[in-house]
């Protein structure tokens, strides 16, 4: 990560903050960048904990506008220095803003209480309780959803706040009244003013590695920047702390045999010599049955609705951490058994003509690749047709190019959304998407790209047929394509 120093307008970033007063002192917070996922959950749980909340956007946009409206929480549409003319208790700065955002900079120049979003988080939620972060490139939302779901089923009402809605009670987070507080450590930067990972603020007791990957191209100059970010935070667990890693990845793999000073544990399903893992697995379109083996011994058998190795993966980091934390195995298996998932991941949003359409967050290369595999699973009798937004700051990246030609080897026709060249962009980095449908058609795959949902649709309605799974891959909204195919379908 670049220091702050480093950057051009290092002026701006490095300023003396006010000390923030006590969770107890503050009664009003504004939010910049309200609309945002994990911003819009954080103002959930200040209105949960009985703060005053309001904050500003942008533009509004369903669905969170929609939960804040219905909490009450009014909402700016636009930013303005005229937002923070009451100057609120505390202003909580999105990572999205840069210092010279118009709210940003009032808030800088006249010396208002400010924090980042994981420094609010730490501050007035996890406070003195019992801290489990789940980290890894891949797999954090799932996995953190799944630990979140069966803590609550087993009656420990955990705090939580997940980078996704959880399709059990359609929520996101919660401040809980039991001793733990459930997060998605995020290795994304906190602020303009804080070039850290977000991860570094959440004071981990217990912490979960799932994979590390190269990711976020955009922040991360080399792998080995990314590498240190994760063995920082693992350097932050206490002596009595506890480091879950998934040592079916080789990065992760490398992490266990660092010089750490906390406890770890182990998962996994090809490594050998693990604490926990799966044997016997058995998929089907219902998901995955699997005795579950804890410190090599089979202490029964457990069935996942999830599809996918990935989400077994998942699954076994969960097991591993509550076994640590006192929950029995019948506490984990009627979690595992009553979870329904995530909105977004692998979400069935409807079938007309016998097409069925599936809308999912992936836009890494190695989660593209084991969401369509995990489609196959899900849907041997089918067809994928995969159609992917390269929408991200990262996933439009020349770096990622390798990566996408290998990614969609299971699906039966692939349609990529040309990205948008950006300020942010330079062209030498830039992701080449016609080189890019020429390698995938190299191997015998349909592929087709265009602008957009505007110029896709027409070619993705040309090619389905009764029988495919139409599974639509972006971490934005990609033009309101899964209804608008569905809408086109049923006419």
């Amino acid at each position: 990560m670049r220091s702050l120093s480093d950057f051009p307008d290092a002026h701006l970033r490095i300023f003396d903050r006010p000390d923030v007063p006590s969770a107890e002192d503050i009664r009003s917070v504004y939010l910049v960048g309200i609309c945002g996922t994990g911003m819009g959950s954080l103002a959930g749980l200040f209105h949960q904990a009985k703060y005053q909340v309001s904050g500003s956007d942008s533009a509004t946009w369903p669905p969170m506008s929609d939960r804040l409206a219905e909490m009450n929480i009014p909402v700016f549409e636009g930013f303005s220095e005229a937002n923070l003319a009451d100057a609120p208790d505390l202003t909580v700065i999105g990572n999205a803003c840069t210092p010279l955002h118009v709210e940003a900079a009032f808030a800088r120049d006249h010396g208002l209480v400010q924090m980042s979003f994981p420094e609010a988080v730490a501050h007035f939620f996890i406070r003195d309780k019992r801290s489990i972060v789940i980290t890894g490139t891949h797999g954090k939302t799932t996995t953190t959803s799944l630990m979140a779901h069966v803590f609550r089923k087993s009656g420990l009402d955990p705090g939580f706040l997940v980078g996704g809605v959880m399709n059990n009670d359609d929520i996101s987070y919660a401040v809980g009244t039991g001793r733990h507080f459930i997060i998605e450590g995020d290795e994304y930067d906190t602020a303009y003013f804080d070039k850290q990972p977000k991860f570094m603020h959440y004071k981990p007791s217990v912490a979960v590695v799932t994979s590390i990957e190269f990711d976020h191209a955009d922040i991360y100059a080399t792998m080995e920047d990314y590498r240190e970010a994760f063995g920082a935070f693992a350097g932050l667990i206490a002596p009595d702390g506890l480091l879950v890693l998934c040592t079916d990845d080789p990065e992760v793999r490398r992490l266990s045999s660092s010089d750490l000073k906390c406890r770890t544990l182990t998962y996994g399903i090809d490594s050998s010599d693990v604490d926990v893992t799966a044997v016997k697995i058995k998929t089907g379109s219902d998901g995955q049955r699997f005795d579950l083996v804890y410190k090599d011994t089979i202490v029964g058998r457990a069935w996942l609705p999830l599809s996918g190795r990935h989400n077994l993966q998942n699954a076994l980091a969960v097991a591993a951490v509550s076994f640590e934390e006192g929950l029995s195995f019948e506490d984990i298996v009627a979690g595992f058994g009553s979870f329904q998932g995530i909105q977004r991941r692998q979400q069935i949003r409807g079938e007309e003509a016998g097409i069925i359409v599936v809308d999912d967050f992936a836009h890494h290369p190695t989660a593209v690749n084991a969401t369509v595999q995990s489609a196959c699973e899900r849907w041997p009798d089918r067809r994928i047709v995969a159609i992917f937004e390269p929408r991200s700051n990262s996933s439009r990246r020349k770096v990622f190019e390798e990566g996408y030609a290998n990614a969609f080897s299971q699906a039966g026709a692939v349609f990529l959304s040309k990205p948008p060249f950006r300020h942010n962009d330079r062209k030498e980095d830039f992701l080449d998407i016609d080189a890019l449908v020429a390698r995938i058609r190299h191997t015998g795959i349909p592929t087709e790209a265009a602008e957009g949902a505007d110029g896709l649709l027409p070619l993705i309605l040309k090619e389905v047929r009764p029988g495919d799974v139409a599974l639509i891959m972006s971490n934005g909204g990609f033009g309101g394509i899964h209804d608008r195919l569905l809408e086109a379908l049923k006419n």
